[in-house]
């Protein structure tokens, strides 16, 4: 049935010029955007997911500057503690002369101090936009580490949370500890240290051909800027000669922020261990003394304890103190090449031992750092690998296919001639029905 009000393939035609249209128009966005997916109407599943992963990607690129940043300062001071080393190992060679007896030991404790100074000078350049690896001085917690941002890991459920890379600081100061900014309790007021040489009262360890005595010293807590100091007193009756009780070599530690209680034990129990040592060589103690100190760590609680052993020699005498000091001034982890001295004999054998300990100490700094450094730049470059996957997976999402679209683009181009055509020729329809009118 024709009818002139009606006009049923017109009305098809009309809707499939409208459908090639709308692809056209589509293809066109694709084509001048370079996407598939450039809003939220294209496809809400593949917008969302894209938009997540690209705040992904922009976070990564902050992390990218963030490592940047913190992989400068790390170099900063893993170079600054390689040069102290070489001065550290100048000063040794130097030290190593002044064991001659026959040298101007003047002149070469003047070599040591422009030394001692330069190393100065080298640990308080060593920042890279005012934060210092070098200075450990602060008793703030949490002032001995330093966190770079390394990492943004999302879960499952979408929370986002942040990992960080761990450095910890190193000091190389030769500035000098001040305990008299601080106060000493003897009974450790902080509950720092307990046990059987907590007490003001001094522990005497007694030794006899039979029996070695021994008493205890545990480390609780750790607090930056408490001290804990151990006194000896030996009995200069029994013993061979007085340097093993000498007031001004008392052993002691200063607690630094991200010290825990096994680095404060095996501090001092190293100390002590060393001054053993050295009273045997100079025959203030007998060579079979069973004099020590041992240390053992609860895996669980972290808890140090000391174990202080007598000697198992008769007649080898000496009591021990522990003093608690809170809020000392920190000093320097290497304060004590500022006492450093090789003008005479004794000073000298003692200069041998301290500079050996200060080496280690800045080998053990420069290697801290460049353990540090070395992982700084393996998270960089994953991250920028992670980074450039992120973008390729948004690309895969969201990205036109160009050779795709154009081949749909000339297709539809066509289809809508072909439309335009058809629906003129549905519209032409009507004008046979005046052909029934003639006559």
């Amino acid at each position: 049935m024709t009818s002139i009000l009606t006009n049923n393939a017109a009305m098809v035609a009309l809707q499939t010029l409208k459908s090639i249209n709308s692809n056209l128009s589509s293809i066109q966005n694709e084509i001048s955007t370079g996407k598939k997916v450039a809003t939220a109407k294209d496809n809400s599943a593949m917008f969302a997911i894209s938009k997540v992963m690209e705040a992904d990607v922009k976070g990564f690129q902050a992390i990218s500057d963030s490592l940047a940043l913190g992989e400068s300062t790390v170099a900063v001071a893993s170079n600054a503690a390689e040069t102290i080393t070489n001065l550290l190992l100048e000063i040794k060679g130097n030290v190593v002369a002044a064991q001659e007896e026959n040298v101007d030991r003047a002149k070469i404790q003047a070599d040591i101090d422009v030394l001692r100074d330069q190393i100065g000078s080298v640990a308080s350049a060593a920042q890279f936009n005012g934060l210092n690896l070098l200075s450990n001085r602060d008793t703030t917690e949490g002032s001995g580490t330093v966190d770079i941002l390394g990492s943004l890991d999302r879960a499952a459920n979408g929370t986002v949370t942040a990992s960080s890379i761990t450095v910890n600081k190193n000091d190389l100061g030769i500035e000098a500890s001040d305990y008299s900014t601080g106060s000493a309790a003897a009974a450790g007021s902080a509950t720092t240290i307990s046990g059987t040489t907590d007490a003001g009262t001094a522990v005497v360890l007694t030794g006899n051909a039979t029996t070695a005595p021994d008493a205890t010293l545990v480390v609780d807590t750790v607090e930056a800027g408490t001290a804990i100091q151990l006194n000896i007193s030996a009995s200069t009756a029994n013993l061979g000669g007085t340097d093993f009780d000498d007031a001004t070599r008392e052993i002691s530690y200063v607690a630094r922020d991200g010290d825990t209680q096994a680095d404060v034990a095996n501090a001092l129990a190293s100390a002590f261990n060393q001054r053993v040592s050295d009273a045997v060589e100079a025959g203030d103690i007998g060579a079979g003394t069973g004099i020590s100190a041992a240390v053992a760590v609860n895996a669980t609680t972290g808890v140090a304890t000391l174990t202080f052993t007598g000697s198992s020699v008769a007649g080898e005498n000496f009591s021990l103190q522990a003093i608690e000091t809170a809020d000392v001034t920190i000093g320097g982890g290497l304060e004590d090449l500022a006492t450093l001295d090789v003008t005479t004999d004794a000073a000298a054998d003692e200069a041998l031992i301290d500079i050996e300990n200060m080496i280690q100490t800045a080998i053990d700094a420069a290697a801290d750092f460049g353990a540090g450094r070395n992982r700084i730049e393996t998270q960089a470059d994953f991250v920028s690998k992670l980074t450039d996957s992120f973008k390729s997976g948004i690309g895969s999402l969201v990205d036109a296919n160009l050779e795709e679209s154009s081949a749909r683009l000339q297709a539809l181009q066509v289809q809508q001639q072909l439309g335009v055509q058809a629906l003129s020729i549905a519209n032409s329809a009507p004008q046979t029905v005046l052909s029934l009118f003639r006559g």
